[in-house]
Protein backbone atom coordinates (compact mmCIF):
# COMPACT_ATOMS: atom_id res chain seq x y z
CA UNK A 1 0.00 0.00 0.00
CA UNK A 2 1.45 3.36 -1.15
CA UNK A 3 4.86 1.68 -1.57
CA UNK A 4 6.37 4.18 -4.01
CA UNK A 5 5.27 7.15 -1.88
CA UNK A 6 6.66 5.51 1.24
CA UNK A 7 9.99 4.73 -0.45
CA UNK A 8 10.34 8.25 -1.83
CA UNK A 9 9.49 9.97 1.46
CA UNK A 10 11.87 7.79 3.44
CA UNK A 11 14.68 8.51 0.97
CA UNK A 12 14.04 12.23 1.41
CA UNK A 13 14.50 11.87 5.18
CA UNK A 14 17.81 10.00 4.96
CA UNK A 15 19.90 13.17 4.92
CA UNK A 16 18.33 14.63 8.07
CA UNK A 17 17.64 11.51 10.12
CA UNK A 18 19.94 11.51 13.17
CA UNK A 19 21.33 14.99 12.47
CA UNK A 20 22.37 16.90 15.59
CA UNK A 21 21.64 20.24 13.93
CA UNK A 22 19.35 21.41 11.16
CA UNK A 23 19.54 24.60 9.13
CA UNK A 24 16.92 26.33 7.04
CA UNK A 25 18.78 25.03 3.99
CA UNK A 26 18.51 21.41 5.28
CA UNK A 27 14.82 21.86 5.87
CA UNK A 28 14.25 23.57 2.51
CA UNK A 29 16.00 20.75 0.63
CA UNK A 30 14.05 18.06 2.52
CA UNK A 31 10.71 19.79 1.91
CA UNK A 32 11.56 20.06 -1.79
CA UNK A 33 11.97 16.28 -1.83
CA UNK A 34 8.71 15.82 0.09
CA UNK A 35 6.91 18.07 -2.40
CA UNK A 36 8.26 16.06 -5.36
CA UNK A 37 7.31 12.79 -3.66
CA UNK A 38 3.72 13.96 -3.21
CA UNK A 39 3.40 15.29 -6.76
CA UNK A 40 4.75 12.00 -8.15
CA UNK A 41 2.16 10.22 -6.00
CA UNK A 42 -0.55 12.17 -7.91
CA UNK A 43 -1.61 14.23 -4.89
CA UNK A 44 -3.57 17.32 -5.97
CA UNK A 45 -1.34 20.41 -6.31
CA UNK A 46 -3.35 22.67 -3.91
CA UNK A 47 -3.13 19.91 -1.28
CA UNK A 48 0.65 19.58 -1.77
CA UNK A 49 1.20 23.34 -1.49
CA UNK A 50 -0.78 23.65 1.74
CA UNK A 51 0.79 20.53 3.25
CA UNK A 52 4.39 21.65 2.58
CA UNK A 53 3.65 25.17 3.83
CA UNK A 54 2.16 23.82 7.08
CA UNK A 55 5.30 21.73 7.66
CA UNK A 56 7.59 24.66 6.84
CA UNK A 57 5.79 26.95 9.29
CA UNK A 58 6.36 24.49 12.13
CA UNK A 59 9.81 23.28 11.05
CA UNK A 60 11.59 26.65 11.05
CA UNK A 61 10.33 27.40 14.54
CA UNK A 62 11.62 26.42 17.96
CA UNK A 63 9.92 23.01 17.73
CA UNK A 64 12.73 21.69 15.50
CA UNK A 65 15.63 24.08 15.99
CA UNK A 66 15.80 23.63 19.78
CA UNK A 67 15.12 19.90 19.75
CA UNK A 68 17.83 17.51 20.94
CA UNK A 69 17.08 15.35 17.89
CA UNK A 70 16.03 17.86 15.21
CA UNK A 71 15.95 15.30 12.39
CA UNK A 72 13.47 13.13 14.31
CA UNK A 73 11.50 16.23 15.33
CA UNK A 74 11.04 17.20 11.67
CA UNK A 75 9.89 13.67 10.80
CA UNK A 76 7.39 13.84 13.68
CA UNK A 77 6.04 17.13 12.28
CA UNK A 78 5.62 15.48 8.87
CA UNK A 79 3.76 12.58 10.52
CA UNK A 80 1.49 14.97 12.46
CA UNK A 81 0.68 17.01 9.35
CA UNK A 82 0.14 13.84 7.31
CA UNK A 83 -2.30 12.61 9.96
CA UNK A 84 -4.12 15.97 9.89
CA UNK A 85 -4.27 15.85 6.09
CA UNK A 86 -5.77 12.36 6.19
CA UNK A 87 -8.37 13.38 8.76
CA UNK A 88 -6.98 13.30 12.34
CA UNK A 89 -8.99 10.35 13.70
CA UNK A 90 -11.10 7.42 12.57
CA UNK A 91 -14.71 8.40 11.87
CA UNK A 92 -16.90 5.33 12.13
CA UNK A 93 -20.38 4.93 10.68
CA UNK A 94 -23.04 6.85 12.56
CA UNK A 95 -25.97 4.44 12.69
CA UNK A 96 -27.64 5.97 15.76
CA UNK A 97 -31.06 6.30 14.15
CA UNK A 98 -34.31 4.42 14.43
CA UNK A 99 -33.75 1.02 12.72
CA UNK A 100 -33.33 0.19 9.99
CA UNK A 101 -30.39 2.55 9.44
CA UNK A 102 -29.94 2.99 5.69
CA UNK A 103 -26.46 3.07 4.11
CA UNK A 104 -26.54 4.31 0.51
CA UNK A 105 -23.55 3.29 -1.68
CA UNK A 106 -22.74 5.70 -4.53
CA UNK A 107 -19.96 5.84 -7.12
CA UNK A 108 -18.87 5.30 -10.70
CA UNK A 109 -19.06 1.98 -12.52
CA UNK A 110 -16.07 -0.26 -11.86
CA UNK A 111 -15.15 1.36 -8.55
CA UNK A 112 -16.16 -1.75 -6.62
CA UNK A 113 -19.52 -0.70 -5.12
CA UNK A 114 -21.12 -4.14 -5.15
CA UNK A 115 -18.11 -5.87 -3.62
CA UNK A 116 -17.79 -3.05 -1.07
CA UNK A 117 -21.48 -3.48 -0.21
CA UNK A 118 -20.78 -7.13 0.62
CA UNK A 119 -17.61 -6.29 2.56
CA UNK A 120 -19.41 -3.63 4.59
CA UNK A 121 -22.32 -6.00 5.30
CA UNK A 122 -19.85 -8.60 6.55
CA UNK A 123 -18.02 -6.00 8.66
CA UNK A 124 -21.26 -4.81 10.31
CA UNK A 125 -22.39 -8.37 10.96
CA UNK A 126 -19.06 -9.67 12.30
CA UNK A 127 -17.61 -6.65 14.09
CA UNK A 128 -20.69 -4.62 15.03
CA UNK A 129 -23.06 -7.56 15.55
CA UNK A 130 -25.75 -5.96 13.35
CA UNK A 131 -28.46 -7.74 11.40
CA UNK A 132 -28.03 -6.60 7.79
CA UNK A 133 -30.22 -6.64 4.67
CA UNK A 134 -28.74 -5.70 1.27
CA UNK A 135 -30.46 -4.73 -1.97
CA UNK A 136 -29.35 -3.76 -5.48
CA UNK A 137 -31.07 -0.93 -7.37
CA UNK A 138 -28.70 -1.33 -10.35
CA UNK A 139 -31.15 -2.26 -13.09
CA UNK A 140 -28.79 -1.24 -15.91
CA UNK A 141 -25.67 -3.38 -15.58
CA UNK A 142 -26.19 -6.99 -16.68
CA UNK A 143 -26.17 -9.45 -13.78
CA UNK A 144 -25.56 -6.68 -11.17
CA UNK A 145 -28.45 -7.93 -9.04
CA UNK A 146 -27.28 -11.55 -9.30
CA UNK A 147 -23.75 -10.48 -8.34
CA UNK A 148 -24.95 -8.87 -5.11
CA UNK A 149 -27.09 -11.93 -4.36
CA UNK A 150 -23.98 -14.14 -4.60
CA UNK A 151 -21.89 -11.75 -2.50
CA UNK A 152 -24.61 -11.58 0.17
CA UNK A 153 -24.73 -15.38 0.30
CA UNK A 154 -20.93 -15.55 0.62
CA UNK A 155 -20.84 -13.17 3.61
CA UNK A 156 -23.93 -14.66 5.26
CA UNK A 157 -26.34 -11.69 5.16
CA UNK A 158 -29.87 -11.48 3.77
CA UNK A 159 -30.56 -10.26 0.25
CA UNK A 160 -33.75 -8.50 -0.86
CA UNK A 161 -34.63 -9.72 -4.37
CA UNK A 162 -35.29 -7.27 -7.19
CA UNK A 163 -35.86 -7.36 -10.95
CA UNK A 164 -34.06 -5.41 -13.67
CA UNK A 165 -37.53 -4.48 -15.01
CA UNK A 166 -38.36 -2.60 -11.78
CA UNK A 167 -37.72 1.09 -11.10
CA UNK A 168 -34.83 1.77 -8.68
CA UNK A 169 -37.02 3.83 -6.35
CA UNK A 170 -39.65 1.07 -6.19
CA UNK A 171 -36.93 -1.51 -5.36
CA UNK A 172 -35.53 0.70 -2.59
CA UNK A 173 -38.95 1.32 -1.02
CA UNK A 174 -39.76 -2.40 -1.15
CA UNK A 175 -36.44 -3.19 0.57
CA UNK A 176 -37.15 -0.55 3.22
CA UNK A 177 -40.52 -2.15 3.99
CA UNK A 178 -38.88 -5.58 4.23
CA UNK A 179 -36.17 -4.23 6.51
CA UNK A 180 -38.77 -2.72 8.86
CA UNK A 181 -40.89 -5.87 8.93
CA UNK A 182 -37.83 -8.07 9.44
CA UNK A 183 -36.48 -5.87 12.26
CA UNK A 184 -33.11 -5.44 10.55
CA UNK A 185 -30.59 -3.05 12.09
CA UNK A 186 -29.11 -1.92 8.77
CA UNK A 187 -30.22 -1.79 5.12
CA UNK A 188 -27.38 -1.31 2.61
CA UNK A 189 -28.50 -0.06 -0.81
CA UNK A 190 -26.17 -0.70 -3.77
CA UNK A 191 -26.88 1.84 -6.51
CA UNK A 192 -26.13 1.95 -10.22
CA UNK A 193 -22.84 3.37 -11.45
CA UNK A 194 -21.98 4.99 -14.75
CA UNK A 195 -18.74 5.30 -16.68
CA UNK A 196 -18.90 9.04 -16.05
CA UNK A 197 -20.88 11.63 -14.12
CA UNK A 198 -24.15 12.43 -15.89
CA UNK A 199 -27.32 14.28 -14.97
CA UNK A 200 -29.62 11.25 -15.22
CA UNK A 201 -27.46 9.26 -12.82
CA UNK A 202 -27.27 12.13 -10.34
CA UNK A 203 -31.02 12.73 -10.51
CA UNK A 204 -31.74 9.05 -9.87
CA UNK A 205 -29.45 8.72 -6.86
CA UNK A 206 -30.63 12.08 -5.47
CA UNK A 207 -34.20 10.72 -5.62
CA UNK A 208 -33.13 7.59 -3.74
CA UNK A 209 -31.36 9.70 -1.15
CA UNK A 210 -34.41 11.91 -0.65
CA UNK A 211 -36.80 8.96 -0.31
CA UNK A 212 -34.63 6.80 1.97
CA UNK A 213 -33.06 9.56 4.10
CA UNK A 214 -29.98 7.41 4.73
CA UNK A 215 -27.96 7.58 7.94
CA UNK A 216 -24.83 7.26 5.78
CA UNK A 217 -24.24 8.08 2.12
CA UNK A 218 -20.86 6.62 1.17
CA UNK A 219 -18.96 7.41 -2.00
CA UNK A 220 -17.05 4.37 -3.27
CA UNK A 221 -14.00 5.27 -5.33
CA UNK A 222 -11.03 3.45 -6.86
CA UNK A 223 -7.82 4.63 -5.13
CA UNK A 224 -5.79 3.84 -8.25
CA UNK A 225 -7.38 6.77 -10.13
CA UNK A 226 -5.28 9.15 -8.00
CA UNK A 227 -6.41 12.77 -7.63
CA UNK A 228 -9.19 12.09 -10.18
CA UNK A 229 -10.79 10.12 -7.35
CA UNK A 230 -10.88 13.24 -5.19
CA UNK A 231 -12.29 15.36 -8.01
CA UNK A 232 -15.03 12.79 -8.75
CA UNK A 233 -15.84 12.58 -5.04
CA UNK A 234 -16.23 16.37 -4.97
CA UNK A 235 -18.65 16.24 -7.93
CA UNK A 236 -20.75 13.63 -6.10
CA UNK A 237 -20.50 15.63 -2.89
CA UNK A 238 -21.92 18.69 -4.65
CA UNK A 239 -24.97 16.66 -5.72
CA UNK A 240 -25.40 14.43 -2.66
CA UNK A 241 -25.04 14.93 1.09
CA UNK A 242 -22.10 12.50 1.34
CA UNK A 243 -21.06 11.44 4.83
CA UNK A 244 -17.88 9.60 3.92
CA UNK A 245 -15.70 7.83 1.38
CA UNK A 246 -14.73 4.18 0.85
CA UNK A 247 -11.39 3.89 -0.97
CA UNK A 248 -11.14 0.60 -2.88
CA UNK A 249 -8.17 -1.26 -4.43
CA UNK A 250 -5.78 0.39 -1.96
CA UNK A 251 -3.62 -2.75 -1.94
CA UNK A 252 -2.77 -2.09 -5.60
CA UNK A 253 -2.17 1.65 -5.17
CA UNK A 254 1.55 2.36 -4.84
CA UNK A 255 1.11 6.13 -5.10
CA UNK A 256 -1.49 7.23 -2.49
CA UNK A 257 -2.71 10.33 -4.34
CA UNK A 258 -6.39 9.58 -3.70
CA UNK A 259 -5.98 8.94 0.04
CA UNK A 260 -4.03 12.18 0.52
CA UNK A 261 -6.32 14.33 -1.65
CA UNK A 262 -9.87 13.13 -0.87
CA UNK A 263 -10.28 14.60 2.61
CA UNK A 264 -8.83 18.00 1.73
CA UNK A 265 -10.74 18.42 -1.55
CA UNK A 266 -14.12 17.04 -0.45
CA UNK A 267 -14.11 17.81 3.27
CA UNK A 268 -15.51 14.28 3.74
CA UNK A 269 -13.75 11.65 5.84
CA UNK A 270 -12.39 8.40 4.46
CA UNK A 271 -14.23 5.77 6.51
CA UNK A 272 -13.01 2.48 5.04
CA UNK A 273 -10.21 1.07 2.90
CA UNK A 274 -10.69 -1.88 0.54
CA UNK A 275 -7.37 -3.73 0.84
CA UNK A 276 -7.88 -6.83 -1.29
CA UNK A 277 -10.28 -8.94 -3.31
CA UNK A 278 -11.42 -11.13 -0.42
CA UNK A 279 -14.71 -10.18 1.23
CA UNK A 280 -13.00 -9.74 4.61
CA UNK A 281 -10.51 -7.25 3.09
CA UNK A 282 -12.10 -4.07 4.45
CA UNK A 283 -10.35 -1.97 7.10
CA UNK A 284 -11.64 1.02 9.08
CA UNK A 285 -9.55 4.05 8.08
CA UNK A 286 -7.30 5.34 10.87
CA UNK A 287 -5.40 8.44 9.63
CA UNK A 288 -2.67 8.19 12.29
CA UNK A 289 -2.01 4.53 11.51
CA UNK A 290 -1.91 5.08 7.75
CA UNK A 291 0.48 8.03 8.25
CA UNK A 292 2.74 5.75 10.30
CA UNK A 293 2.71 3.09 7.59
CA UNK A 294 3.51 5.63 4.86
CA UNK A 295 6.50 6.84 6.88
CA UNK A 296 7.72 3.29 7.58
CA UNK A 297 6.83 3.39 11.29
CA UNK A 298 4.49 0.41 11.12
CA UNK A 299 0.94 -0.09 12.33
CA UNK A 300 1.11 -2.51 15.24
CA UNK A 301 -2.34 -1.53 16.60
CA UNK A 302 -4.09 -2.64 13.39
CA UNK A 303 -1.97 -5.79 13.43
CA UNK A 304 -3.13 -6.66 16.95
CA UNK A 305 -6.78 -5.92 16.11
CA UNK A 306 -6.52 -8.15 13.05
CA UNK A 307 -4.92 -10.91 15.12
CA UNK A 308 -7.72 -10.68 17.66
CA UNK A 309 -10.27 -11.10 14.87
CA UNK A 310 -8.56 -13.85 12.87
CA UNK A 311 -6.28 -15.86 15.14
CA UNK A 312 -7.77 -19.19 16.22
CA UNK A 313 -8.05 -18.66 19.98
CA UNK A 314 -8.09 -22.34 20.89
CA UNK A 315 -4.98 -23.10 18.86
CA UNK A 316 -3.25 -20.06 20.34
CA UNK A 317 -3.97 -21.24 23.88
CA UNK A 318 -2.92 -24.79 23.06
CA UNK A 319 0.43 -23.64 21.61
CA UNK A 320 1.02 -21.23 24.52
CA UNK A 321 0.51 -24.02 27.08
CA UNK A 322 2.68 -26.37 25.07
CA UNK A 323 5.55 -23.86 24.98
CA UNK A 324 5.19 -23.02 28.65
CA UNK A 325 5.58 -26.73 29.49
CA UNK A 326 8.81 -26.79 27.49
CA UNK A 327 7.48 -29.08 24.77
CA UNK A 328 8.93 -28.71 21.29
CA UNK A 329 7.57 -26.63 18.42
CA UNK A 330 6.89 -29.26 15.74
CA UNK A 331 5.90 -29.09 12.07
CA UNK A 332 2.19 -29.31 12.91
CA UNK A 333 2.62 -26.07 14.85
CA UNK A 334 4.52 -24.53 11.93
CA UNK A 335 1.70 -25.45 9.52
CA UNK A 336 -0.86 -23.88 11.89
CA UNK A 337 1.19 -20.68 11.99
CA UNK A 338 1.44 -20.54 8.20
CA UNK A 339 -2.31 -21.04 7.76
CA UNK A 340 -3.10 -18.31 10.28
CA UNK A 341 -0.61 -16.06 8.51
CA UNK A 342 -2.52 -16.66 5.26
CA UNK A 343 -5.74 -15.66 7.02
CA UNK A 344 -4.12 -12.31 7.82
CA UNK A 345 -3.04 -11.66 4.25
CA UNK A 346 0.34 -13.39 4.22
CA UNK A 347 3.74 -12.44 5.61
CA UNK A 348 4.14 -9.53 3.20
CA UNK A 349 0.94 -7.90 4.53
CA UNK A 350 2.09 -8.42 8.12
CA UNK A 351 5.57 -7.03 7.46
CA UNK A 352 4.05 -3.89 5.94
CA UNK A 353 2.44 -3.14 9.30
CA UNK A 354 5.59 -3.78 11.31
CA UNK A 355 7.89 -0.87 12.24
CA UNK A 356 10.48 -0.67 9.45
CA UNK A 357 8.51 -3.13 7.33
CA UNK A 358 8.17 -0.62 4.50
CA UNK A 359 11.94 -0.71 4.11
CA UNK A 360 12.05 -4.51 3.96
CA UNK A 361 14.55 -5.60 1.26
CA UNK A 362 12.88 -6.54 -2.02
CA UNK A 363 14.35 -10.05 -1.90
CA UNK A 364 12.83 -10.61 1.51
CA UNK A 365 9.47 -9.34 0.27
CA UNK A 366 9.60 -11.82 -2.61
CA UNK A 367 10.41 -14.64 -0.20
CA UNK A 368 7.39 -13.65 1.85
CA UNK A 369 4.89 -14.08 -0.96
CA UNK A 370 1.90 -16.38 -0.87
CA UNK A 371 3.46 -18.88 -3.29
CA UNK A 372 6.26 -19.61 -0.84
CA UNK A 373 3.79 -20.22 2.00
CA UNK A 374 1.71 -22.56 -0.17
CA UNK A 375 4.86 -24.49 -1.11
CA UNK A 376 5.80 -24.87 2.56
CA UNK A 377 2.31 -26.12 3.43
CA UNK A 378 2.42 -28.60 0.55
CA UNK A 379 5.70 -30.00 1.94
CA UNK A 380 4.31 -30.39 5.46
CA UNK A 381 1.09 -31.96 4.13
CA UNK A 382 3.19 -34.57 2.26
CA UNK A 383 4.77 -35.79 5.50
CA UNK A 384 3.53 -38.62 7.71
CA UNK A 385 2.10 -37.78 11.18
CA UNK A 386 5.34 -39.13 12.71
CA UNK A 387 7.50 -36.87 10.52
CA UNK A 388 5.44 -33.81 11.41
CA UNK A 389 5.67 -34.56 15.12
CA UNK A 390 9.36 -35.61 15.08
CA UNK A 391 11.16 -33.73 12.25
CA UNK A 392 14.54 -35.16 13.28
CA UNK A 393 13.59 -38.52 11.72
CA UNK A 394 13.48 -36.96 8.23
CA UNK A 395 16.63 -38.22 6.47
CA UNK A 396 17.63 -38.48 2.80
CA UNK A 397 15.17 -41.17 1.62
CA UNK A 398 12.24 -39.49 3.41
CA UNK A 399 13.19 -36.11 1.92
CA UNK A 400 13.08 -37.60 -1.61
CA UNK A 401 9.65 -39.10 -0.94
CA UNK A 402 8.28 -35.81 0.53
CA UNK A 403 9.71 -33.82 -2.41
CA UNK A 404 8.00 -36.18 -4.87
CA UNK A 405 4.69 -35.97 -3.02
CA UNK A 406 4.71 -32.16 -2.77
CA UNK A 407 6.05 -31.42 -6.25
CA UNK A 408 9.15 -29.72 -4.84
CA UNK A 409 12.90 -30.30 -4.68
CA UNK A 410 14.97 -31.84 -1.87
CA UNK A 411 16.59 -28.39 -1.44
CA UNK A 412 13.11 -27.01 -0.58
CA UNK A 413 12.71 -29.68 2.11
CA UNK A 414 16.13 -28.80 3.54
CA UNK A 415 15.27 -25.10 3.56
CA UNK A 416 11.97 -25.72 5.38
CA UNK A 417 13.62 -27.93 7.99
CA UNK A 418 16.32 -25.32 8.59
CA UNK A 419 13.71 -22.58 9.03
CA UNK A 420 11.75 -24.80 11.40
CA UNK A 421 14.88 -25.51 13.46
CA UNK A 422 15.56 -21.78 13.81
CA UNK A 423 11.95 -21.17 14.88
CA UNK A 424 12.11 -24.05 17.36
CA UNK A 425 15.19 -22.48 18.99
CA UNK A 426 13.36 -19.14 19.18
CA UNK A 427 10.37 -20.81 20.79
CA UNK A 428 12.52 -22.17 23.61
CA UNK A 429 13.13 -18.57 24.67
CA UNK A 430 9.40 -18.11 25.23
CA UNK A 431 9.54 -20.43 28.23
CA UNK A 432 9.89 -18.56 31.51
CA UNK A 433 8.84 -15.08 30.46
CA UNK A 434 10.62 -14.83 27.13
CA UNK A 435 7.33 -14.08 25.37
CA UNK A 436 6.55 -11.25 27.79
CA UNK A 437 9.93 -9.66 27.13
CA UNK A 438 9.32 -9.86 23.40
CA UNK A 439 5.84 -8.37 23.77
CA UNK A 440 7.27 -5.45 25.77
CA UNK A 441 9.84 -4.88 23.03
CA UNK A 442 7.03 -4.92 20.44
CA UNK A 443 5.08 -2.35 22.45
CA UNK A 444 8.09 -0.06 22.44
CA UNK A 445 8.42 -0.40 18.68
CA UNK A 446 4.74 0.21 18.02
CA UNK A 447 4.42 3.42 20.01
CA UNK A 448 1.99 2.09 22.57
CA UNK A 449 0.47 -0.75 20.57
CA UNK A 450 1.51 -4.31 21.18
CA UNK A 451 1.16 -7.81 19.90
CA UNK A 452 2.85 -10.63 18.06
CA UNK A 453 1.05 -11.74 14.93
CA UNK A 454 1.10 -15.38 13.97
CA UNK A 455 4.17 -16.31 12.01
CA UNK A 456 6.13 -13.22 13.05
CA UNK A 457 9.15 -12.96 15.34
CA UNK A 458 10.02 -16.61 14.93
CA UNK A 459 6.48 -17.83 14.37
CA UNK A 460 4.86 -16.98 17.70
CA UNK A 461 1.11 -16.86 18.07
CA UNK A 462 -0.64 -14.34 20.29
CA UNK A 463 -1.13 -16.19 23.57
CA UNK A 464 -4.27 -15.40 25.58
CA UNK A 465 -4.07 -12.12 27.43
CA UNK A 466 -0.88 -10.99 25.67
CA UNK A 467 -2.37 -8.60 23.12
CA UNK A 468 -3.08 -5.07 24.25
Amino acid sequence: MFDSLSDRLNRSFQTIRGRGRLTEDNIKATLREVRMALLEADVALPVVKQFVEDIRARAVGNEVMTSLTPGQALIKIVKDELTALLGEANESLDLRVKPPAVVLMAGLQGAGKTTSTGKLARYLKQREKKSVLVVSTDVYRPAAIDQLARVANDVGVDFHPSQSSDKPLKIAQSAMDAARKGFYDVLIVDTAGRLGIDEKMMAEISGLNEALKPAETLFVVDAMTGQDAANTAKAFGDALPLTGVVLTKVDGDARGGAALSVRQITGKPIKFLGVGEKLEALEPFHPDRVASRILGMGDVLSLVEEAEQKVDRQKAEKLAKKLQKGKGFDLNDLADQLRQMQEMGGLGALMEKMPGGAQMPKGMAAAADDTQVKRMLAIVDSMTPQERAFPDVIKASRKRRIAGGSGTQVQDINRLLKQHLQMRKMMKKFKGGGMKKMMRAMQGMGGGGGGMPPGMGGGGTLPPGMGR
